[in-house]
């Protein structure tokens, strides 16, 4: 299944034949009241709710895919986790460009295990028909094109072995960066400077996410092309090591690292990501 939420917080099912409108599943979610739980109700009673969500959209008229505008398929995340340097040759890359690293040009980057995962704000989440709004243009803003985990169910000090079984869907993500001296999770959560999208494809329909050819393109130019296989920290041990720090809630997002190529980009650029099995999304950029 292709979960989407597009145009007026509409939520949607994306078959070949275009977009089916099912946002009366919404009525199936238990009301909340003030404090409000953490974490996507969504995305939390998904596997239940998912035999009503396909009724919804058999009877549903679909409409076509570039008529509507996608937003992140995650509305209410908890949290968003990234991985820093998890492709070999883009921590090769880090290493000799200084823009990149923030580290001093005499210290290479450390490795995954002595960095630890980082946190981007939430606040910085958008869809993909939103783009992207660069601030400082004096600063160079990359690319980083990236698999996204979102978590289905609340996970805590999980296994290795039982990490997968969390997750509920994988996504295409752009993990933004301004580059400079300030700590990593200050310079990616730039509003819009998380991009999720253009829906949420359950594993079923996935396969093996640690097989998945992707690339970005700016431009209509390839700039970034590479396989989730080459990944230095795998998927299962992403979420199981997350989850020995803090518990994973439903609708949390885990950008799991990217490849080598990142660049810059500045207003009036168009990013073109492509993920095998997942789907195509189209980032504008533009001012701030």
């Amino acid at each position: 299944m292709k979960l989407c939420r597009f145009n007026d917080n509409r939520i949607g099912i994306v078959r070949a034949d275009g977009v089916h409108d099912i946002t009366g599943i919404l009525e199936d979610l238990a009301p909340v009241r003030y404090p409000l739980p953490l974490g996507d109700p969504l995305i939390a009673n998904l596997e239940r709710l998912r035999p009503r969500m396909e009724k919804l959209a058999d009877s549903a008229k679909p409409v076509p895919v570039d008529a509507v505008k996608f937003l992140s398929p995650v509305a209410n995340p908890s949290k968003i986790i990234g991985t820093p340097v998890n492709y070999h040759a883009h921590r090769l890359e880090a290493d000799k460009d200084k823009d990149i690293s923030v580290y001093s040009p005499s210290t290479r980057a450390r490795p995954i295990e002595e960095q630890g995962l980082f946190l981007k704000a939430v606040s910085a989440l958008v869809g993909p028909s939103e783009g992207v709004a660069t601030r400082f243009p004096d600063r160079r803003t990359d690319h980083e094109a990236e698999l996204g985990l979102v978590i289905g169910r609340r996970a805590s000090n999980v296994s290795d072995a039982e990490a997968l079984s969390y997750v509920a869907g994988y996504a295409i993500a752009l993990d933004m960066v301004v580059r400079g001296p300030e700590d990593r999770s200050f310079r990616k959560s730039i509003d819009s400077y998380a991009v999720l999208g253009p829906w949420l494809v359950t594993p079923d329909e996935i396969g093996d996410p640690a097989n998945l050819a992707f690339s970005l393109k700016v431009n209509g130019e390839i700039k970034q092309k590479s396989n989730t296989r080459l990944m230095v920290m795998n998927l299962p041990r992403q979420v199981s090591w997350a989850s020995s720090f803090y518990a994973l809630l439903p609708g949390d997002i885990i950008m799991t690292g990217t490849c080598e190529g990142v660049g810059r980009v500045v207003p009036g650029d168009t990013m073109s990501l492509e993920f095998e099995r997942i789907g195509r999304m189209d980032v504008k950029v533009r001012a701030a």
